[in-house]
């Protein structure tokens, strides 16, 4: 790697922990308004001192992310279907002059093994990280299994260890609870965990724990942080798994912050 490619990873992995908790909130790309993203602003400003990264779309950086912020940007460059169609069939859909203007530290896109489009949607990955490479830009592939194929160590290591071979500098997979630590062996690149679907907070934190000490370099999560009770409390709890070795217990204890702070102001 070159240097500008060493100093935009550098600046997304804790120098402490040397890991990374990155903040998803591309979703509208493809689901429209989703829950907690309705009003994107208000959801995403009060959470961005808490994350390493934010992984976001160009539309919603330039309306709704303040110039000021100082959390680096990691761009979501693919797209094209929503959710009503083939969600496979996705192309590049922002230029790497893009990402060099709104002064992104990474690009990312998603890549859907054992879908009907899985072919093209390596080939962009490949198209990505040429590109790419010129500017010393770090590309993260984003692993989506087909839905006829378990989200199991045999297909997650496949799709992770497909786009690291293709160059991928950093992927995002999912947590399997059986043999995961063989899907992090099998793959040359870091690897963050994807949040998934909204699930019970401590569950996620569990999740999170699970995936960390079986060697994953961070979590790039979203709706189990935006779409909790609590997003602030839960990104912190998230950080302190991922960045202090918390275990669930004492991490889950952050989402009793907005409780405390409303005992302070009403004794206050």
């Amino acid at each position: 790697m070159d240097w500008g490619m060493k100093n935009r990873l550098a600046r997304i992995f804790n120098p402490k922990s040397g890991k990374t908790v990155m903040l998803a909130v591309d979703h509208g790309y493809f689901q429209g308004p989703t829950t907690g993203l309705k009003k994107p602003r208000e959801t995403i400003m009060p959470l961005l001192p808490y994350c390493d990264s934010l992984f976001v779309t160009r539309g919603i950086l330039r309306n709704c992310i303040s110039p000021s912020a100082n959390t680096p940007v990691f761009l979501r460059v693919s797209g094209g279907p929503s959710v009503l169609g083939e969600l496979s069939n996705e192309d590049l859909t922002t230029s790497m002059k893009e990402a060099l203007r709104l002064n992104a530290v990474g690009v990312g896109l998603s890549i859907f093994v054992g879908e009907k489009n899985e072919d093209r949607t390596i080939s962009n990955l490949g198209r990505l990280v040429n590109e790419a490479e010129e500017y010393g830009m770090p590309v993260l592939a984003i692993t989506a299994v087909g839905k006829e194929m378990a989200r199991d160590a045999r297909y997650l290591g496949l799709a992770s260890r497909i786009a690291a071979e293709i160059g991928a500098h950093m992927v995002k997979t999912y947590y399997c609870e059986e043999d995961f630590e063989k899907v992090i062996e099998g793959c040359p690149v870091p690897i963050v965990i994807a949040g998934g679907k909204k699930i019970p907070e401590k569950d996620a934190l569990q999740m999170a724990f699970n995936a960390i000490s079986k060697g994953a370099a961070g979590v790039d999560m979203g709706r189990n942080i935006f779409q909790s009770e609590n997003p602030v409390a839960m990104i912190q709890a998230i950080r302190a798994v991922v960045h202090e070795n918390y275990n669930v217990d004492e991490a889950f204890e952050f989402n009793k912050l907005k409780e405390k702070k409303m005992v302070s102001s009403v004794v206050e």
